[in-house]
């Protein structure tokens, strides 16, 4: 026991002050500098076609991958969670992500009639939670976070690009694809996934659908939810969101609707159109060239000559808020004065604009513009 206790060692041995020397120091060293992300300008790859409206380069912006996945500049900072209304209740909440499930799992399983109750899982996911949307405001959210998503929408929508040519979308299809764009148009709606929507390119899936034209009820529903999405990007007035779509082919196609679509989507159309005019860009674009402002006030005064016999007073709203809006361009007012369309310069639309003090005023407006006692 002496021989024991002589071992034992004491408090300034070595063995001692080596366990001292192993734990970790009470203030541990910062973390090693992370050199900053660098990020890539990203160039306009649209092609050039003979058309008029040549798409503009894109400018300068951040890595889409890094702001469309979240990723904070230090690894050691955690990005700020939004913060957003209260959750639905419980029971409302479950049934929501009970079915963001169906939309990522369903339809992937072995067998066949497991892929086909799958498949119907997810057709009953994408109509449940399109009536979902108006209701739950940050449904966006978890749409664009939740792993695969995403990808699920867009399969949906590209699943039927074989139908639109030639046209054999049936109404059960476009019923589908209608119920995944209107998910895609409340992730557009959302400020805190609109520029990640964008960074994405998403809109430019739904350009096929646009650019048919068959008059059809469900490729005219397809059109119309197909604008919707784009509506719901131009309703916030941002000049990032009109510099995206004039890198596109928009403006022609929403031009095309509106001579041949039905009321309802010559009103959509007509209302991206006016609101890309009302942006300083959008109008410099328009009025650059005359090819340009001849195709736009084409449309336009065509649609002016089919409101003298339909008097659809939505439509003229916007046609002449159009209108006004070209006449603050020293050019497009010159060429105005000479091909304004004459029922908007007597009393023909008087009597449908009678209770649109609005309107009335901007068509006043328009008409002292174009006076030739106003200097430009």
């Amino acid at each position: 026991m002496q021989n024991l206790r002589s071992r034992a060692p004491s408090q300034n041995s070595p063995i001692t002050t080596r366990r001292h020397n192993c734990s970790p120091p009470l203030n541990p060293p910062s973390p090693a500098h992370t050199p900053p992300t660098t990020t890539h300008t990203m160039q306009s790859s649209f092609p050039t076609n003979h058309s008029p409206f040549a798409p503009l380069p894109q400018p300068g912006a951040s890595d889409p991958w890094s702001s469309a996945l979240n990723i904070p500049s230090q690894p050691s900072q955690r990005a700020t969670e939004p913060t957003g209304p209260p959750p639905p209740p419980s029971d409302d909440n479950q049934k929501i992500y009970a079915w963001i499930v169906d939309l990522m799992v369903a339809g992937r399983t072995q067998t066949a009639a497991a892929s086909a109750d799958g498949a119907t899982a997810r057709e009953q996911a994408l109509l449940e939670l399109s009536k979902k949307r108006e209701q739950y405001e940050d449904l966006a959210l978890i749409l664009w976070h939740s792993f695969g998503v995403m990808t699920s929408l867009l399969q949906e929508i590209v699943s039927v690009y074989p139908l639109l040519s030639p046209p054999a979308l049936t109404a059960h299809a476009s019923n589908r694809v209608c119920n995944a764009l209107a998910l895609l148009q409340c992730v557009a709606s959302h400020n805190e996934t609109r520029g990640l929507f964008l960074n994405a390119h998403i809109p430019l899936f739904l350009y096929p659908f646009l650019n048919t034209t068959s008059k059809s009820r469900p490729f005219e529903y397809l059109r119309l939810t197909s604008l919707g999405v784009i509506g719901a990007l131009v309703k916030n007035d941002s000049t990032s969101v009109i510099n995206f779509l004039l890198s596109t082919e928009i403006i022609p196609l929403c031009l095309r609707i509106m001579e041949t679509g039905s009321e309802l989507s010559k009103t959509v159309a007509i209302f991206i159109v006016q609101k890309i005019l009302l942006d300083d860009l959008g109008l410099a674009y328009i009025c650059q060239t005359y090819e340009r402002f001849y195709a736009v006030g084409t449309v336009l005064g065509n649609m002016v000559q089919s409101l003298v016999e339909q008097q659809a007073v939505r439509l003229l709203k916007h046609v002449v808020r159009c209108y006004l809006r070209l006449s603050d361009n020293p050019r497009a007012r010159e060429a105005l004065r000479q091909c304004l369309p004459e029922p908007l310069r007597d009393a023909t639309f008087s009597q449908v604009l009678a209770g649109d003090t609005g309107t009335k005023r901007c068509l006043a407006q328009l008409l002292v513009n174009l006076s030739d006692n106003v200097v430009g």
